[in-house]
């Protein structure tokens, strides 16, 4: 009860001669209550070894859909006192074609961490008898280990998140994935938020989800369709209830499997990115992410309320405690634009920039508040689709048009291991037909 709480803390304070009340007590433990402007400014420490090693376990071989870390790609980390990290990694060979793209991606993992300051990627090229090892582990992969989902290695994987809800979060993902699709893209949207599913009404999409044999295996298949010149499939909660008004009272631990299923047991196909609109907060989806979906990055939305902010820091803190890396900061709602030009910071300014500040995250959008938006997705139309010349159409496109050119772009299968992916993929079919019946 509260009054007993109240009665131990009397009982608990002590005045002293020179002390007539607990007052000063009290005002030394709450003093700092105020200070947390000051205190997202303290210098922050710099990761250990084995953090860098766990967040690069979410970094994978592009066609041979396998961690660096398990490959044994990851041959050195050397962590600096001023945060300076540098991460050996060794390569088939010297001339990889996918080099690059390999270096990028460790080094936007690494940056993902707290603390870190320049990133360096050394190369190596692997011997022969390292070469032979990395065969054998990728061959052990693929006749031992099944995927764990229907994800496919080469698909980026984008989780829109927030810490609470009504920041405009579902907007911000379908409206994204409209437009990476009118680069020519295959774009993934998995409704994630099973409560309050509303991605199949802002896509207008209305069918129930169906579902196939594939090899013998009941699968569900995504709605699709086609935007400009590409392709949204989409799969939500809403497509397999009886009227969208219908009410899931499901506990935390059947969502979750719920949300395994999705990804398990799903048609996806070849996906450049899978959007997943995540629920608010940072519950049982969200650690079931992390299990599920390491090379998952977050994009985390928040609007200029300092509230907003507050809470949505929570959610980047639990990706990096599961070594997700923080895409970005998406700041919604931001200003209201008049017919004169004015802008009207109706929410408050500056939540997207103090949660990138807070973070070490990058306020990669500001999308202004317009009607346009919530009035064409409630007739299911995207407003990049339907109005590609408003204020909020073009911020968006603009993200869209910077995921893909710097940070997430797609993957390009033409590198250094494609002939070795064949090499095992052969190996393994010999090793089944040869195995002795039992």
């Amino acid at each position: 009860m509260l009054s007993d709480t109240l009665a131990r803390s009397r009982r608990q304070c002590v005045q002293p001669r020179d002390m007539p009340s607990c007052s000063l007590q009290y005002a030394q433990r709450t003093m700092n209550m105020d200070n947390d402007e000051r205190s997202d400014s303290l210098p922050t420490p710099p990761p250990d070894p084995g953090a860098v090693e766990a967040v690069l376990a979410g970094v994978y071989d592009p066609e041979l859909g396998v961690s660096l870390v398990e490959l044994g790609m990851v041959k050195h980390i050397e962590v600096a006192a001023n945060g300076d990290v540098t991460v050996g990694i060794s390569l088939t060979t010297a001339a990889c074609p996918l080099r690059a793209q390999i270096g990028n991606d460790v080094s936007n993992k690494i940056r993902g961490l707290p603390g870190v300051g320049e990133v360096t990627v050394d190369y190596a090229e692997m011997n022969q008898s390292e070469r032979s090892d990395l065969m054998q582990r990728a061959r052990k992969h693929a006749s031992q280990n099944a995927p764990s989902t229907a994800v496919r290695p080469t698909t980026r994987v984008i989780s829109i998140a927030s810490g609470k809800g009504g920041v405009g979060k579902s907007s911000v993902t379908v409206n994204l994935a409209a437009a990476l699709a009118q680069q020519g893209l295959t774009v993934g949207v998995l409704d994630a938020d099973i409560w309050g599913f509303s991605v199949p009404r802002l896509l207008g999409v209305a069918a129930r989800l169906q579902a196939q044999k594939v090899e013998g295996k009941g699968m569900i298949v995504p709605e699709e369709i086609s935007i400009g010149t590409g392709v949204v499939r989409v799969v939500s909660m809403g497509l397999l209830v009886d009227t969208e008004d219908s009410a899931l009272m499901w506990r935390g631990l059947i969502l979750a499997k719920a949300f395994e299923q999705f990804l398990t047991d799903v048609v996806w196909g070849d996906l450049d990115y899978l959007l997943i609109d995540m629920p608010p907060g940072t519950g049982d989806i969200q650690m079931a992410l992390s299990r599920l979906l390491p090379q998952a990055e977050l994009l985390v939305v928040t609007t200029p309320a300092k509230n907003a902010q507050k809470v949505a820091a929570r959610v980047t803190d639990m990706a990096r405690r599961s070594y997700l890396k923080v895409l970005g900061v998406v700041e919604n709602m931001s200003v209201f634009v008049a017919p004169d030009g004015s802008e009207h910071e109706i929410f408050g300014s500056g939540g997207g920039r103090r949660l990138a500040a807070l973070t070490g995250a990058q306020l990669v959008a500001r999308i202004p508040i317009e009607p346009e938006v919530s009035s064409t997705g409630d007739e299911g139309t995207p407003v990049v689709v339907a109005l590609p010349q408003a204020a909020a159409s073009i911020a968006m496109s603009d993200l869209a048009a910077r995921i893909v050119a710097e940070l997430l772009p797609p993957v390009e299968m033409s590198g250094c291991t494609a002939r070795m992916l064949d090499l095992i993929n052969a190996a393994a079919a010999t090793s089944v037909s040869n195995a002795p019946d039992v």
